[in-house]
């Protein structure tokens, strides 16, 4: 059973001959529709705005599904049909569009016609024009139903303009005198039917009354328009008043034979390189549009000096086989420093132009141009490039009605109305792979040169971020100082940055300059978010941080990121993040120094606090243990983003760990010492549970550096203690020891027992990372000893298990067992997950140790259960490690092996090349069918007591 859809008259569908009922005209609209564009999906927000226009109902989709749903029950059973749900859309799939829906049978005879001799296309167009049957879409209301009715309208006006034109060329030009003669009265100015029917007159034997034909045609043109008739009209007249001998026989026939073939692309681009990929994609969207699209259009966005204008030149000249009719080409300066957007008549006026067109019959009105405009490219092979275009208003006139043209659409903004509602398939243009980048150096530079210095290639590159205008200045500069070396020229660059790809008296060669114009059209408010993102810290930003920064409402933050979207100015990643191209956001950061001078200093203080106090109630979720040590409060109206357990603040701190690291270094360049320090402070669980060992010398180095300007004493204490710790862990024990005494003198002159434990905790731990277990266990037990008189039973649980895996580790079982044990009730009852997973782990080390594998194993996997749930990378790995020997001694060598394989990966993840060696070793002793007799050779990870 199969289905045929009508639309060339009223909205109907038959199933295997029986027609069904559509119900109301709401839903008819919704088949319409699909059908329309059979097999491709349509958006469900076009869907709702195709069916309702501006009185979509508030439950739209709701109600838009409903017919859907009744459709898909009225062509039940019919085969090879369904309508489905996609991605943002539905779409009617149909088997053999072209025959089931009769829109599709009419384009598809259209397209066979064109490379038919004349029998065969009289033939199929007569076919084509046979399947309509009055007005399209019959008892449809609406914009869409109206604007596609009209559309179809002039696909039938030209397929029987074609059909004329053929059936006189084969000699049935006595047959046509009536139907011309009619059509002639209904088209009273057209003047290719008025062509068409002076030669069916002509080729009947009434040459003297298609010469008085002509006469009153003419007449009326000048009274009604005060012009002339076109040139290949006056060209007829005059071969017939001639009696010229071959008009009757001349190739290609009808007044249509004489249009002009207009060539008007500027020439390819001279070095365009790369963009293989972008190149397929505009040729796909040709080749997969087919004959059912009103026309093929694609829009190539992106930001100024990306090269647009040369990819859709470069396409285009590669194709022009395919648009043998002409080419019309119009820059309608969307962008430009010195001229407004180009009215869209003025661009109609130029293409009439361009076609031939006599200047005394273009009409006054714009939708009459327009009209003339389509009428005469329709049928006809026709690239249409619109070049820096600024909105759709401006393109919506320039663009045909024949699915034979096809349309290149190039501009800064996405032009949203034109992908909605003309179907414009949109193209969105990056940088310059790092390949494509030194290929465009080579092709202005020359190979040689280029192959010459690579690092200094390489440089300019990075330097330039692959931005085609950046790096064509660039190779400029390099071309016109030959004496230069192209290491000198990127160190300029690398110097001067955005000044150097300035240029005051050529603004189409200053990217600055290019940059600017996109500005133009934004509002104050919107040019001066843009001006603010240019210093926020960070290589990105969400919404919540951009309101912080602006000071905005949420609603006017992200109409204004949407503005700058649009604008290609901004990028919106997945995650609902927005990032700026290297070279843009340097020059908005040279906008912000245009604004008052509170502004950027006000916003920049916001969105510090509004990080660093979101950073504090992350950390107090992943830790709730540490001790509390409070910022200062944030600045007025700054709110931390909401966070509602551990596993969202942990997700937050990796979504925004770049930023907190950028927002420390902006604080330390603006002397805001609280946040330098408070920012350490608050990521030193997360660094040291991801292993962010480098991060964490950073951070408490800036804090050490900050400390002194801080009011409480206790933070350079504190500072020396952290720093001290992160060189511990990074090998750096000189250094590590160097701080951590200077922490303990601290502490000790303040008379700050709780310091100076946790301090000798500190150093007990950079000890036993030099394998000096004994001076480890000392410092350990000093540290249990302030703690217990302190009476703080968790850090007493934790300085337990530091003497214990110490003493483990110097043979001394029986006194690490029972210091383990004492912890682990302390730490149960008081929930500390992180506490009993070390103690856990220190006791996996003891059973193995003392010969009992297969308790090793069960503590070693309790605790990995324990860091797993806090999500706790660092330690996953070192315990890990561990497991792996009673794993061995038990002979399980692949659970051994599996359990070190992971441990790799994560060492390797954290740069922890010694772990990561270490236990490379233990693979390779291992081996594939490793004997349990021999041992690898080293001992268990350092895991370090908290």
């Amino acid at each position: 059973m199969g289905v045929d859809v009508g639309l060339l008259g009223e909205v109907t569908a038959r199933v295997d001959g029986r027609t069904v009922d559509l119900g109301p005209a709401k839903r008819r609209c919704v088949l319409a529709a699909l059908a329309a564009d059979a097999g491709r999906v349509v958006p469900a927000d076009r869907l709702m705005e195709q069916v309702w226009g501006a009185d979509t109902p508030r439950r739209g989709r709701v109600a838009l599904h409903s017919h859907i749903s009744r459709l898909r029950q009225a062509l039940l059973g019919a085969a090879g049909v369904e309508i489905v749900l996609r991605s943002g859309g539905y779409v009617l799939m149909v088997d053999h569009a072209d025959q089931s829906v009769d829109l599709h049978r009419f384009r598809d005879l259209r397209t066979r016609a064109r490379d038919a001799d004349d029998v065969q296309r009289v033939r199929l167009l007569t076919d084509a024009v046979a399947l309509w049957r009055g007005e399209p879409l019959t008892g449809l209301a609406g914009q869409w139903a109206e604007a596609e009715r009209d559309r179809l309208r002039q696909e039938l006006l030209a397929a029987e303009h074609d059909l004329i034109d053929a059936r006189l060329r084969i000699g049935q030009g006595q047959e046509l005198v009536v139907e011309l003669s009619a059509r002639v009265a209904g088209y009273p100015l057209d003047e290719r039917v008025a062509g068409q029917y002076l030669l069916a007159l002509h080729h009947a034997g009434r040459s003297a009354d298609a010469l008085e034909h002509y006469r009153q045609l003419r007449d009326r043109l000048v009274e009604e328009l005060g012009a002339d008739p076109g040139a290949p009209l006056q060209e007829l007249h005059q071969r017939i008043l001639t009696a010229d001998s071959t008009l009757s026989i001349r190739p290609g026939g009808g007044v249509t034979a004489q249009m002009v073939v207009p060539q008007q692309l500027p020439a390819a681009p001279s070095h365009f390189t790369g963009r293989e990929t972008e190149l397929a994609a505009l040729t796909a969207n040709l080749d997969q549009a087919g004959p059912d699209r009103t026309v093929v259009i694609a829009a190539i966005g992106g930001t100024g000096g990306i090269g647009k204008t040369w990819l859709a030149l470069a396409w285009a000249h590669l194709h022009l086989d395919r648009f043998s009719d002409g080419q019309l080409f119009v820059d309608l300066n969307g962008f430009s420093p010195v001229q407004e957007p180009m009215a869209p008549e003025v661009a109609v006026r130029g293409f009439l132009d361009a076609l031939g067109v006599d200047p005394g019959r273009i009409p006054a009105e714009l939708h009459a141009q327009a009209a003339l405009y389509r009428t005469l490219v329709a049928g006809r092979r026709v690239l249409v490039v619109l070049d820096n275009a600024a909105t759709a208003e401006q393109v919506i006139p320039l663009l045909p009605g024949s699915p034979t043209c096809t349309v290149l659409v190039t501009g800064r903004t996405r032009l949203a109305s034109l992908i909605d509602r003309h179907g414009a398939r949109h193209l969105q243009l990056d940088v310059l792979t790092p390949d494509e980048a030194r290929a465009l150096l080579a092709a202005r530079l020359g190979a040689d040169p280029v192959a010459a210095e690579p690092d200094a290639v390489n440089e300019l590159v990075e330097l330039c971020g692959s931005n085609p205008l950046a790096l064509s200045i660039t190779a400029r500069d390099a071309a016109t100082r030959p004496g230069f070396s192209l290491a000198e020229v990127a160190a300029e660059l690398r110097k001067l940055g955005l000044e150097i790809l300035d240029h005051d008296t050529d603004p189409a060669a200053s990217l600055p300059a290019v940059l600017s114009w996109s500005l133009h059209r934004l509002t104050d408010e919107h040019r001066t978010v843009f001006g603010l993102l240019g210093i926020a810290p960070g290589p990105d930003i969400a919404l919540p941080g951009v309101i912080a920064l602006t000071g905005l409402s949420p609603a006017r933050a992200r109409k204004a990121l949407s503005a700058l979207e649009e604008a290609s100015l901004l990028e919106r990643r997945p995650g609902d993040r927005y990032v700026m191209h290297d070279l843009v956001r340097a020059y908005a950061a040279t906008t912000a120094r245009d604004l008052p001078d509170d502004i950027p200093d006000t916003a920049l203080a916001r969105v510090m606090d509004f990080y660093l106090h979101t950073a504090f109630t992350a950390d107090r979720l992943v830790d709730p243990a540490r001790p509390l040590i409070r910022p200062e409060p944030p600045a007025p109206g700054v709110h931390p983003h909401p966070l509602h357990d551990a596993a969202a603040a942990l997700a937050w701190l990796q979504t925004e760990h770049a930023t907190l690291l950028a927002t420390q270094r902006a604080a330390i360049v603006l002397g805001r010492h609280q946040v330098v320090w408070h920012l350490a402070w608050t990521l030193d669980t997360f660094h040291l549970w991801r292993g962010h060992r480098r991060d964490t010398l950073t951070a408490w180095r800036a804090a050490l550096d900050a400390a002194p300007h801080l009011p409480d004493s206790a933070t350079r204490s504190c500072a020396h203690r952290n720093l001290g710790d992160a060189c511990s862990r990074l090998g750096l024990h000189e250094e590590a020891i160097g701080h951590l005494n200077q922490a303990l003198t601290l502490a000790v002159h303040h008379s700050d027992p709780a310091e100076q434990a946790h301090t000798q905790m500190v150093l007990a731990r950079a000890w036993g990372e030099r394998r000096e277990d004994q001076q480890a266990l000392d410092h350990a037990r000093q540290a249990l000893d302030l703690l217990r008189a302190l009476g703080q039973p968790v850090w007493e649980a934790h300085a337990l298990n530091a003497v214990g895996w110490y003493a483990a580790r110097l043979g001394e079982f029986d006194t690490a067992r029972d210091h383990c044990l004492a912890a682990l009730t302390p730490l149960r009852h008081h929930h500390n997950p992180y506490g009993e997973a070390t103690t856990l782990d220190s006791l996996g080390l003891i059973a193995h140790r003392t010969g009992d594998h297969q308790q090793a194993v069960d503590n070693y996997h309790q605790a990995l259960a324990l860091f797993r749930t806090l999500d706790d990378a660092y330690e996953v790995a070192n315990t890990l490690g561990n497991i792996g020997h009673p794993y061995t001694a038990l002979g399980q060598h692949h659970q051994a092996r599996q359990a070190w394989r992971e441990a790799l990966m994560l060492y390797r993840e954290q740069g922890r090349d010694d772990d990561a060696e270490r236990v490379q070793r233990q693979l390779d002793d291992l081996g594939p069918h490793h004997d349990a007799a021999q041992p690898p050779r080293s001992p268990e990870s350092v895991n370090r007591p908290k």
